[in-house]
């Protein structure tokens, strides 16, 4: 049997947290919870053992009964915070399927917009991960792709998802609010004779939609983009 980090076997209910001592005042489901409040707070950088013992009024010696470190804390908050997959309608075609999980996937993330400063240091392990792998391939079921491939196509649209959402989220941190300044200011600056390609861009409104933000249009955009190769590949196996 393969040696498994002590902190998968706490995600997979492997071992049982809060043992040692001569008492038990929390579940480890209590002190993940309240890790996530610090973070949706204050942000990950927030979190410490000792500000987590405090919100749950305990020791941080109580804390490290139930999680060994930050390190494993974290780890463990990886898998916590990013929840259940949605349930996919399985009327769907296979990019329709596909298309509702990566979506899902974003709305995830953003619900706990800290998540993506969690290091990705090593394979997700847990299982609300591998539901969410799971969730994918079935997308892909029907299609006649090869498992592995499956696998890859899956984890293509996840790297996606959290690239684009890295991005939008430092973009919406970083820019002011939308008010026409930036592709003003562009205009001014962009010589029509060197940058004709951009000016023309500019000139027919790139950074404007009318019915959906510029950050889910972006997002969008590139999904039925990757979506669209998608297609073509499946096709080969049909």
């Amino acid at each position: 049997m393969p040696d498994i980090p002590r902190a998968v076997q706490l995600m997979w209910g492997l071992d049982q947290p809060g043992t040692r001592g001569p008492r038990r005042g929390l579940t480890l489901d209590q002190v993940l919870d309240a890790a996530i409040r610090i973070a949706d707070a204050e942000g990950i950088a927030a979190l410490s053992m000792s500000r987590l013992a405090k919100s749950l009024g305990f020791t941080t010696m109580s804390v490290y009964r139930y999680v060994d470190s930050k390190e494993m804390l974290i780890e463990l908050l990886s898998d916590r915070v990013i929840g259940p997959p949605p349930t996919i309608d399985p009327g769907l075609s296979w990019r329709k399927a596909l298309e509702a999980w990566a979506s899902a996937e974003l709305e995830a993330i953003f619900a706990h917009p800290w998540f993506l400063d969690i290091p990705l240091s090593t394979p997700p392990s847990g299982p609300n991960n591998m539901a969410w792998l799971e969730a994918g391939l079935q997308t892909l079921a029907a299609t006649g792709v090869p498992s592995p491939i499956r696998f890859q196509l899956v984890a293509n649209v996840s790297l996606y998802v959290i690239g684009r959402a890295r991005v939008m989220r430092e973009m919406l941190a970083s820019l002011p609010e939308e008010d026409g300044s930036y592709p003003a200011m562009l205009a001014t600056l962009l010589d029509p004779e060197k940058f004709p390609a951009l000016t023309e861009a500019l000139a027919e409104q790139m950074f404007e939609t009318e019915e959906v933000s510029w950050e889910e249009a972006d997002f969008r955009f590139g999904l039925d983009r990757l979506l669209d190769g998608y297609e073509r590949y499946v096709e080969r196996y049909r």
